[in-house]
């Protein structure tokens, strides 16, 4: 052990001495050490015991042999070297180390010119991505081209307790090359066995290099069958372009439908990426069909980008049948350019949208050309209060429906302080302003009784905030936090009649998340003023054990009504509907999170907002309900004030469970008010180090373009570095 131990200090020597460019050449190598240098072949070896034959030009190396050539390693029991042939013999547990990291092993091996040519028997190899391959002998040409015989292949580890028993998978060939400049496999007369039975022949196959990325070739076809398209088969190839693009071209054979063909581009700039996936095909009843998907982003320097989103369909029913991914019931097209600096941000855009279902009418959706924002946040001032800024223009143009133009400016000054109790103060000063010409202002969204207006509104606010975070230790930590925000500004119009169009105040929910916001509106368009005051009371306690529960119960008051909000929001009276959440996680098999808003009167649930699971990642049960009177599209489908319409009242039940390599998840939606299903869906599947199965239903019970519902089946096997096959029915 001594003598090895000094071997390998002088190892590591000679890789210095290397390193500054000396080479020691092996077949010169004499027994007491002379070692004349040479360019050509250097060579560096360790063993137990070394015998010459001068004679014959032999050299033979036993026990523990590590070989060093060319930046390969040969490791074996006995390896004999001809210094006139310059062919290395080795025998016993011989491992070939290759410089891109593949691993062979064999029970003999003669190996020629720097070990890259030769003859192995008995092979077995490691490969990327857990890839083995064994073979009963091998032919080694230039480091580069593996011949094998006999050969199989798989990614799956062996069984432990029974190394002979077979994998799950396995590929076995007659004949295999190995192309390892190419980075592919290719088999001849192929065999694809699972748990050792055949279930495929295949006269020819191939398949990238477990270490390729990239490769050209054909993809695993997909056959199966669709209502839409009927038996169906499809044959994708994958195309590398280069190394910075590469195209799928997918065509797709049909009895019902069709035929198809789906191409998706890519590709890499150095100042951004383009991606295009588009189609054509015959479809049943409408002719020549397609659809076109492109997304792009380069950059223009540290501070500007720009890209564009484009999505065109000729149909939804196309997307559907072909099972087109993305689909949306709207597809929205832009071209922006943005930019970003310290503290600020901006951005130029315009949109254009296009309605895929027969409930949206295209020639209400709007166009959006052009619409620019910027965002300022400025740094402590003089007074210790932050100056903030949001501008932004915009031009909405529509067919049918009111065309816009606006113009806007938001300031705010927000100063924090501390009193000597603990109470936590924030002063606000903030003001909104915007400039309006309109058009078709009699039309959707906002049904006035004029055509045209031209208006221009500001509202300055002031608030001043409060809150009292008390905290008391023992049995844990409780929290008791009143809060308390006090808001001036003028009064605010009623909006009914205005000459103030609306295009960005129609979605409202009043919850405890905007509570204590100074517009209580999603938007600038409608503008909540008068003087006011909100409340809450907010309550946390958190036990040793780690267990939190969370609590926050507030109420808004008014000196006026304000008629700008609409009905049955909870917020047109002098005192608003009570809101709160409430949220507990007792540990970390349990948590439940709710929102909710009730009637100031009655106390009737107006809004609800529940999500709560339970378990662990073995078996775990989650669940979801979700209440509220308003609907956003009646307040912009219809003249305001709107009646309260019938109530979103829906529940979703899921679970998740694992056990190993399986797992299983589900959920079901279901529509309370109208005791209809809405949707439902199962997943399952099974995956280990080579193999995976997965196995989705899922059923839609509503209708779109009067489709009456639909069902979707899906399952796919994937054998890892290889290939998926995978069959859908509709």
């Amino acid at each position: 052990m001594a003598v090895r131990r000094v071997a390998r200090v002088l190892l590591i020597l000679l890789g210095l001495v290397v390193a500054g460019g000396a080479h020691a050449q092996f077949g010169n190598i004499s027994q007491a050490g002379a070692t004349p240098v040479s360019k050509d072949q250097p060579v560096f070896w360790q063993a137990d015991t070394v015998k010459y034959d001068r004679d014959a030009g032999l050299v033979t190396l036993s026990g523990h042999v590590e070989f060093w050539q060319n930046d390969r390693i040969l490791l074996a029991d006995q390896v004999t070297y001809d210094r006139n042939t310059k062919i290395a013999t080795a025998t016993g547990n011989v491992v070939l180390l290759d410089p891109d990291g593949q691993t062979m092993f064999a029970q003999r091996a003669e190996l020629g010119e720097g070990m890259k040519d030769g003859v192995m028997e008995s092979v077995r190899a490691l490969l990327a991505e857990n890839g083995k391959l064994a073979a009963n002998g091998a032919q080694r040409t230039d480091a580069r081209i593996n011949e094998l015989s006999r050969m199989v292949y798989s990614t799956c580890d062996l069984c432990k307790s029974d190394p002979t028993k077979a994998p799950l998978w396995q590929i076995r060939a007659r004949q295999a090359v190995q192309d390892k400049d190419n980075k592919r496999i290719e088999y001849t007369d192929a065999e694809v066995d699972i748990y050792g039975f055949p279930v495929m022949y295949l006269p020819y196959l191939t398949h990238p290099d477990p270490s390729e990325k990239r490769a050209s070739g054909l993809l695993v076809p997909s056959f199966g069958y669709s209502k839409h398209l009927g038996a169906f088969a499809a044959v994708p190839y994958y195309w590398v372009l280069d190394p910075q693009s590469d195209v799928t071209l997918t065509p797709i054979i049909a009895s019902k439908n069709g035929p198809a063909l789906d191409a998706n581009y890519r590709r890499r700039f150095n100042d951004g990426s383009l991606t295009v996936n588009t189609s054509v095909a015959h479809e049943d009843g409408a002719g020549i069909a397609g659809h076109i998907f492109t997304k792009g982003l380069f950059t223009i320097d540290d501070t500007w980008r720009w890209g564009f989103d484009i999505n065109r369909a000729s149909s939804a029913n196309y997307l559907r049948d072909f099972k087109v991914q993305g689909y949306q019931p709207v597809l929205t097209s832009q071209a922006y350019m943005e930019g970003f600096g310290q503290g600020s941000w901006a951005k130029l855009d315009a949109r254009y949208y296009q309605g895929l279902t027969s409930n949206i009418v295209a020639a209400k959706l709007p166009v959006v050309l052009p619409r620019y924002q910027y965002s300022f946040f400025g740094q402590p001032d003089a007074l210790g209060g932050r100056i903030s800024l949001d501008a932004d223009a915009f031009n909405v143009l529509r067919t049918e429906g009111t065309n816009t133009q606006r113009a806007r400016l938001s300031l705010n000054w927000d100063r924090p302080a501390v009193g000597r109790f603990g109470d936590v103060w924030k002063a606000t000063l903030h003001v909104d302003s915007a400039a309006y010409a309109a058009s078709q202002y009699n039309q959707q969204p906002n049904y006035a009784s004029f055509g045209s207006t031209t208006a221009a509104q500001a509202m300055p606010t002031a608030a001043l905030e409060m809150r009292w975070p008390l905290q008391r230790v023992g049995l844990g930590s409780q929290l008791i936090e009143p809060i308390v925000q006090v808001i001036a500004a003028p009064t605010g119009s009623t909006y009914i009649n205005t000459r103030v169009p609306n295009e960005d105040s129609l979605d409202f929910e009043f919850t405890d998340a905007n509570l204590f916001a100074l517009n209580r509106h999603p938007g600038i368009d409608r503008l909540e003023g008068g003087m006011r005051a909100n409340v809450a009371l907010h309550m946390a306690w958190t036990f040793p054990s780690g267990a939190v529960l969370d609590g926050l119960v507030g109420q808004g008051y008014r000196a006026q009504k304000d008629l700008s909000f609409p009905a049955d929001s909870g917020m047109q009276g002098t005192t608003s509907d009570v809101v709160s959440h409430l949220n507990y996680s007792p540990n970390r098999y349990f948590d439940v999170s709710t929102r909710q808003r009730f009637d100031k009167n009655t106390f009737n649930v107006k809004f609800a907002d529940v999500l709560a699971s339970a378990g662990v990642d073995a078996f775990r049960v989650s669940t979801g309900y979700i209440y509220t009177t308003m609907n956003p599209y009646d307040y912009y489908d219809n003249p305001p004030p709107v009646a309260p319409t019938a109530p979103r009242n829906e529940i979703t039940v899921g679970l998740t469970t694992k056990q190993g390599p399986w797992r299983f998840s589900g959920w079901a939606r279901g529509n309370l008010e109208t005791s209809q299903m809405v949707g439902l869906a199962l997943r399952g599947g099974y995956e280990d180090e080579c193999f995976i199965f997965d196995v989705s239903f899922y059923k839609r019970y509503t209708s779109i373009n009067n489709d009456h519902g639909s069902s979707t089946i899906l399952f796919q096997i994937t054998l890892k570095t290889v290939g998926q096959f995978g069959f859908h029915a509709l």
